[in-house]
């Protein structure tokens, strides 16, 4: 070897020597993160230790799972109506007309200024018509509440269906000719495709509700108040009973309801 190649080689051990002890004395490289502009794409998971994972959605080439289509505004269950569709509350009593508790709901809704929706049940209707001819005269709204309570009716061919509600209407209309009946309501809410589509086809809306004190196991009159107003939430649609049985708790928690509920959200009748 040449003293000029010694030395070549000599300068070419020094540099990889130097260049080592440069490389593993290197500090960690610093992580730069650039919030991707329009066109960019995202950084990476690896750009930092402390970084997310990358959520599905967006995953290149992964679909988000499909939404469940949300229900109507203010419908309930195969479309029932549920909620008024103003900030007013709508208060209904059914299983009437009863010649004791209907008459007292009356009183207690004309001292109040207040209009509510009756359902009735036809074979009621049949024994005290006079209370359906009242209940129209003071400007509250009809409900057909079936002939005579059948909780199954929905389940029942349609043909039967449209049989009991007809007859419920004519004896309302017996009662009072020409009277509108604009509502059907399925005793215990047990509502079926069926008992709906009969009662659009007669040119009635399936009423429904949210709100339920479950006034029908007669608690006391303090629980029925405070279970209305516990749920009551803007457009509500509260359910209540004047008849099938003993009211007087129904009766004694009204005032405080009708106040209550006229106070924060006001009354409406349903149209």
């Amino acid at each position: 070897m040449t003293q000029r190649a010694a030395i070549v080689s000599a300068l070419v051990v020094l540099a990889l020597l130097v260049g080592g002890r440069w490389a593993l004395g290197r500090g960690p490289v610093d992580t730069i993160l650039v919030e991707p502009g329009p066109g960019m794409p995202a950084a990476s998971a690896s750009a930092s230790p402390d970084a997310p994972p990358p959520s599905p959605s967006s995953t290149p080439g992964h679909k988000p799972p499909p939404k469940s289509p949300k229900p109507p505004k203010g419908t309930g269950p195969i479309e029932t109506r549920r909620l008024t569709g103003s900030k007013k509350i709508a208060l209904t009593f059914g299983d009437g007309p009863h010649p004791v508790w209907t008459p007292k709901v009356l009183d207690l809704l004309r001292q109040t200024g207040v209009k509510a929706t009756f359902c009735l049940v036809g074979t009621e209707v049949k024994q005290y018509p006079a209370l359906v001819k009242r209940i129209v005269r003071e400007g509250h709204t009809l409900c057909n509440h079936t002939w005579h309570h059948e909780l199954d009716l929905g389940t029942k061919p349609e043909a039967e269906i449209r049989a009991n509600l007809e007859a419920t209407n004519r004896e309302i209309r017996r009662a009072v000719p020409g009277a509108k009946i604009k509502f059907f309501r399925h005793p215990g809410g047990m509502w079926t495709a069926a008992a709906v589509k009969v009662s659009r086809d007669l040119g009635m809306t399936a009423l429904g509700w949210d709100v339920d004190p479950l006034d029908w196991k007669k608690p006391t009159a303090d629980a029925i108040r405070t279970r209305v107003i516990n749920q009551a939430r803007p457009g509500s649609i509260v359910l209540l009973h004047d008849g099938g049985g003993d009211r007087a708790a129904t009766l004694a928690a009204c005032p405080g309801i009708v106040s209550e509920l006229k106070h924060k959200y006001g009354i409406a009748l349903l149209r």
